[in-house]
């Protein structure tokens, strides 16, 4: 059997995100992506586990909320532990040796934990009690599912996410009006809330300016992301 044949029999890296357009990023050779929200991701990952053979480890892959302040769109983090808050902070560690070469790779990446939640943290008021809650730099609504199916499955998992929101901004109703319980954009509903209360429209631009701010870390971190969880990773992961 040829090397190629080999590799192409492995188990893939399943990364995971939450938004179809994290998902766009994130497809790739060798990498098998779900994208699903928060009540189904967790039976939907089980799935490509079972389907896929297995899997190589797991990536918590996109965007989060900033909860440190000083954090802009398009920092990224690469979180040293998961906490699981629906589950009392039950904390998850990270493979040491995927989150270090993806820091190393990164040198402008916090080496921080990350706040697993249920849903967006939207007020700068909630975003600062969950800081002083947790003490995470920052929140997402997968990587703690991640967490969880990884630890049941004997996985290595990373987190990689890029900051969308700072700490020290309010989201406007606009922007969750604007999104739908599968991830994706509801442009109606952002026109609903802005016809209700235009005066939000500023606050809605600099989302819109941080979102692309995000995309474009998420695209180059892409690429750094699949070179560092490539083939060399294989050892690593069966080790840990």
């Amino acid at each position: 059997m040829t090397k190629r044949a080999q590799t192409l029999m492995r188990p893939s890296v399943i990364v995971v995100t939450g938004m179809p357009f994290e998902a766009r990023i994130a497809r790739g050779d060798g990498v098998r992506v779900v994208c699903a929200q928060n009540a189904t991701l967790a039976a939907d990952l089980e799935g490509a586990i079972a389907s896929s053979g297995g899997a190589r480890g797991l990536v918590s892959f996109g965007t989060a909320g900033g909860l440190i302040p000083g954090l802009t769109p398009g920092q990224w983090v690469i979180a040293h532990k998961v906490l699981d808050m629906p589950r009392q902070a039950h904390e998850y560690v990270t493979s040491i040796a995927w989150a270090d070469a993806l820091h190393r790779a990164m040198p402008g990446a916090l080496r921080a934990d990350m706040a697993g939640v249920t849903a967006p943290v939207v007020s700068v008021g909630d975003k600062a009690a969950l800081f002083r809650e947790s003490g995470a730099a920052a929140a997402d609504m997968e990587s703690h599912i991640v967490a969880r199916v990884a630890h049941a499955h004997g996985l290595p998992f990373v987190v990689a996410r890029v900051v969308i929101d700072p700490a020290e901004r309010t989201l406007p109703p606009a922007a969750l009006a604007g999104m739908r319980s599968d991830g994706s954009t509801d442009i109606l509903g952002v026109l609903r809330s802005l016809a209700a209360n235009p005066r939000q429209l500023p606050a809605l631009l600099r989302v819109g300016q941080d979102a692309g701010r995000a995309r474009q870390a998420l695209r180059h971190g892409r690429q750094i992301v699949a070179l560092k969880l490539g083939e060399g990773f294989g050892a690593d992961a069966a080790g840990i």
